[in-house]
């Protein structure tokens, strides 16, 4: 019973992870991290100044916390708001980007405007079905008070 328990008996309250699933991870990271710089490293100026204002961006949480209260009547927590706010990155990115290969496609150069956007969600649309107030206001309403 002296001072010769080095925290052995950790491993019953903490299990570590096996080494294969380590290892793979690891791996897993080092690719990722790879196919990041080579992608990086085939940006124009223009894509790579528009990648690091994405990466340097963040909804605010708390307002997206706000937003999520709001539409469902109930208190989320503070994991929930971060999870839907990285969601919402996402989808405003790819909305952006289609909006760019419309201007593009039109022959349009400069800031995007509310039609490029618009086209752009249309076309998201198409390709993944409706999403959030896409559906028509006379549809079944989900959460009625």
């Amino acid at each position: 019973m002296g001072g010769d328990d080095d925290g052995e008996g950790d491993d019953e309250l903490f299990p570590a992870m096996a080494d294969d699933d380590y290892s793979a991870q690891l791996s897993w990271q080092s690719q990722s991290k790879d196919n990041l710089k080579v992608l990086m490293d085939n940006f124009s100026p223009e894509q790579y100044d528009r990648f690091e204002a994405y990466r340097r961006h963040a909804l605010p949480k708390q307002a997206v916390r706000k937003v999520i209260q709001q539409s469902t009547g109930q208190q989320v927590s503070q994991p929930v708001a971060q999870i839907v706010a990285g969601f919402a990155k996402v989808f405003v990115g790819e909305v952006i980007e289609k909006a760019r290969a419309v201007q593009e496609r039109r022959g349009e150069r400069g800031p995007l405007s509310p039609d490029h956007l618009r086209e752009a969600y249309r076309i998201y649309q198409l390709e993944t079905g409706r999403v959030g107030a896409a559906r028509p206001l006379r549809a079944k309403k989900l959460f009625v008070r």
